[in-house]
């Protein structure tokens, strides 16, 4: 819950003409709703896709405050997020989220499903048996609509605290999520891409994206400055054209 107009306007601006410079990146942002008709327009002509935070599990109807997948599909959105520990904190169910996935693919965007575990969880060793019960809200799809889920595993421990999980930790959640993939749906687990979410700055990230099973990044409070976000798709750019990259 951040940015203004003017604000959106000078950030956006930087973005599309640094984003315009990399080559093997997928970039895609996702502002405030309110803001989904400025940002549209500034992206026009771009690569960078428009994503959302948070859509309604409901289809339409008498449900004040929510937003229908049909409407974010009215503004060309790309891609949604379903999950996040925030909302999740906030009392969204696995169930929900499930319904959530369902709405999306229907309406033919990409959902960014959102897992992860809270520190009394990590603290107590439960991290995997989080993750997948999490996970399960897939289950609800196809498996076509498998190729079409990012899955971002975000430590809610690790979220704007200033801590971040150990390049080695990540790789171990994320060889997890693609073993159970695997399990699922063998014929698509390796075609999903893995995002790690959690307090990712310019510090971390080439660390974390060297590992083999992290694809990419959710990026929270580094997005909000240009240039810092645009120093991490660099830096993506550079971990995967390298022979170490993914």
């Amino acid at each position: 819950m951040h940015g203004d107009r003017a604000g959106n306007e000078a950030r956006l601006q930087a973005l599309c003409s640094g984003v315009a410079t990399l080559s093997g990146v997928q970039v895609a942002i996702a502002p405030p709703l309110v803001y989904f008709d400025q940002v549209q327009r500034s992206l026009s002509g771009s690569s960078i896709r428009l994503a959302a935070q948070e859509v309604s599990e409901h289809e339409l109807g008498p449900w004040t405050g929510q937003h229908a997948a049909v409407m974010l599909q009215d503004f060309s959105c790309a891609l949604v997020l379903a999950g996040h520990s925030e909302c999740r904190q906030a009392g969204r169910t696995d169930e929900q989220v499930a319904r959530q996935l369902q709405r999306i693919v229907a309406h033919g965007m990409q959902p960014v499903l959102c897992v992860g575990e809270t520190l009394a969880e990590y603290d107590a060793g439960e991290t995997l048996s989080v993750v997948e019960r999490q996970l399960q809200s897939l289950l609800v799809l196809s498996p076509e609509d498998w190729r079409r889920v990012l899955i971002a595993y975000e430590p809610v421990w690790a979220i704007g605290s200033g801590r971040v999980a150990t390049p080695a930790h990540a790789q171990h959640v994320h060889a997890a999520v693609r073993a159970w993939l695997a399990r699922q749906q063998a014929q698509v687990a390796m075609a999903v891409p893995l995002l790690y979410g959690g307090s990712v700055k310019v510090e971390n990230a080439t660390a974390l994206l060297s590992q083999p099973d992290v694809d990419g990044v959710l990026v929270g409070g580094a997005s909000l400055k240009a240039d810092e976000f645009l120093q991490l798709c660099r830096q993506a750019e550079c971990c995967w054209q390298s022979p170490e990259g993914a």
